[in-house]
């Protein structure tokens, strides 16, 4: 794994800023609200939730929603201005947090300044009108993604999630990282995949990770479906990609149904986030996600605007539950920070049933999942329940009792 080191202990705590702070689909602001500083009013609420760094959705200037960008240099003026930047740069770098931004380079909005038609395809972007594709095979447009992505990782951003990266053409990316690599060796660059083979993309494009939509997919299909075999499948593939890169794993983003409304068994969303928070690579938590928010995502114009709502001043209105539930287990991956590049072995395996051990060297942990309406009994290697539903932390057992809809957290002894 060639990413730099920090990103071993870095927890994202994602959000969409135009929609976080009421700047879409609302009226336009008044640029002189300088939006931009509201996300740093939770930034307290990021660390006590346990998150080391903050995800951004798109922040430069666009016509609506952000992703059809006509200046990757300059802010949108619905958030802010550069000095506004400068001070969510700075306040979450003194509070130990990391920042990401949203780079969308493989389209661009109808207001994009440029008449030469050599940068652009004659296509638009998945039938969007309004987006038109950019052409990566045009040097100038290689030097000027260049360029924009380290102009802003010289204001101090950390990093950068590359939308739609799937549609871009690698040779691209492989194209375009060395040169910014090489003025900033420590940033980290995430692609947005969603199918296909994730490793060999990894290899050819040059990222240091990619959107684990694999994982995501087979999390809240199998709690669905009672089906875990699928689950299984997936964390078996999931163990290859952690032998050439950490995948940036989630449950929730901006781009799909809540997992509170996505999964029909409520008790369920506990063992998404067990999932995630115990299996290798870098875990985003969307923000809401954590204060027990619902949000169906749908396929219409404003279809997104659900899972992307203004969030207002804090502190917000919680589900206790939830978000006791994120910052223990969070709390509990910050302690064990090896996850990072952890593999799963499975124990047992039936559609309703999944014991499995996450392990990196000589450090493991058993993780018991029951989706039954029967408890399960079952035999595990001599352990202590370090966490669980219904219970609080155990003695060492060799026979482990999980309720109905249940789960448990064991250490090996």
């Amino acid at each position: 794994m060639s990413a730099p080191s920090w990103v071993e202990h870095v927890i994202w705590w994602q959000i969409y800023p135009l929609g976080f702070v009421g700047a879409f689909p609302a009226d336009p602001p008044d640029p002189a609200e300088h939006r931009l500083r509201r996300i740093v009013e939770w930034f307290d609420h990021a660390i006590a939730l346990g998150a080391s760094g903050i995800a951004l959705g798109p922040i430069f200037a666009s016509r609506t929603h952000g992703y059809d960008t006509t200046d990757h240099y300059r802010i949108d003026s619905r958030l802010g201005d550069d000095a506004d930047f400068d001070f969510l740069v700075a306040e979450a770098h003194r509070r130990g947090l990391r920042v990401l931004l949203d780079g969308v380079f493989n389209h661009v909005g109808p207001d994009f300044p440029r008449n030469d038609k050599t940068w652009f395809r004659d296509y638009a972007f998945e039938g969007h009108g309004d987006l038109t594709t950019l052409n990566h095979d045009n040097p100038e447009v290689a030097e000027y993604v260049a360029d924009v992505m380290s102009h802003w990782l010289g204001r101090g951003a950390d990093g950068w999630r590359l939308d739609a990266a799937y549609a871009v053409p690698p040779r691209f990316w492989a194209s375009v990282l060395p040169r910014v690599r090489d003025r900033h060796p420590g940033a980290w660059f995430v692609g947005e995949l969603i199918h296909g083979d994730y490793a060999a993309v990894v290899d050819e494009a040059g990222f240091d990770s990619v959107t684990q939509y694999e994982l995501w997919k087979a999390i809240w299909s199998s709690l669905n479906d009672g089906n875990f075999y699928e689950l299984d499948w997936a964390l078996q593939r999931h163990n290859t990609f952690l032998q050439h890169f950490a995948p940036l794993t989630f449950i929730g983003n901006h781009d799909v149904t809540r997992i509170a409304s996505r999964l029909e068994t409520p008790a369920h969303v506990a063992h998404a986030l067990v999932l995630q928070m115990t299996v290798g690579g870098i875990p985003s938590v969307y923000a809401g996600d954590e204060l027990g928010y619902r949000g169906v995502k749908e396929e219409r114009f404003g279809g997104d605007d659900a899972v992307r709502p203004e969030f207002g001043s804090p502190p917000a209105t919680i589900d206790t539950r939830a978000w006791t539930l994120h910052q223990y287990l969070i709390g509990l991956r910050r302690r064990h920070p090896w996850l990072f590049g952890a593999s799963t072995t499975t124990l047992r395996l039936d559609n309703r049933h999944y014991l499995y051990r996450t392990h990196r060297d000589e450090k493991a942990l058993i993780v018991a999942l029951n989706i039954d309406e029967s408890p399960l009994e079952i035999s595990v290697p001599r352990a202590q329940v370090i966490a669980g539903s219904g219970a609080p932390p155990q003695a060492v057992v060799e026979t482990l009792a999980v309720e109905p809809h249940g789960w448990r957290i064991l250490a090996p002894t």
